[in-house]
């Protein structure tokens, strides 16, 4: 059991580290100073939510991944193929479809079986990727 909820954190954990990076080149991409600073607060939160599900990890005894994983790379690999978004607009549109769709691989977890203390923040987190996305709403 404890394997399992390790494997789903990480996974989680995964997902995050792909926020991350996505951020990372919406921000570069970016000239809006009011826009950039909102993407930068949500990369930070992303970052503080890695640092809080890899604690999590390690108190159950498993350790942490340190990336995006395979399926992650895929993913990455995928859209430097496609190509950068350029301009607020379409920047701000995909980081929006990046949150909506964590928001949903995430509350699969919320499905299985975690363990109370990793249920409540798995939640707790999805509750501020939520609101990334209503911050994401009003810049559009």
């Amino acid at each position: 059991m404890k394997n399992r909820i390790v494997q789903e954190l990480n996974e989680f954990l995964e997902g995050n580290y792909m926020a991350i990076h996505a951020y990372e080149d919406f921000i570069e991409h970016l000239e809006d100073s009011e826009a950039k600073q909102v993407l930068q607060d949500i990369q930070q939160g992303h970052k503080q939510h890695a640092a809080k599900i890899a604690e999590r990890i390690q108190h159950l005894d498993g350790v942490p991944v340190d990336d995006v994983g395979l399926k992650g790379k895929m993913v990455e690999f995928m859209k430097n193929m496609k190509g950068t978004a350029h301009g607020k607009t379409e920047i701000l549109k995909d980081a929006l479809v990046g949150e909506k769709r964590g928001i949903d691989v995430s509350k699969q977890l919320l499905k299985n079986d975690l363990d109370p203390e990793s249920l409540n923040l798995v939640k707790e987190i999805l509750s501020h990727d939520e609101k990334h996305v209503d911050q994401l709403n009003q810049l559009l």
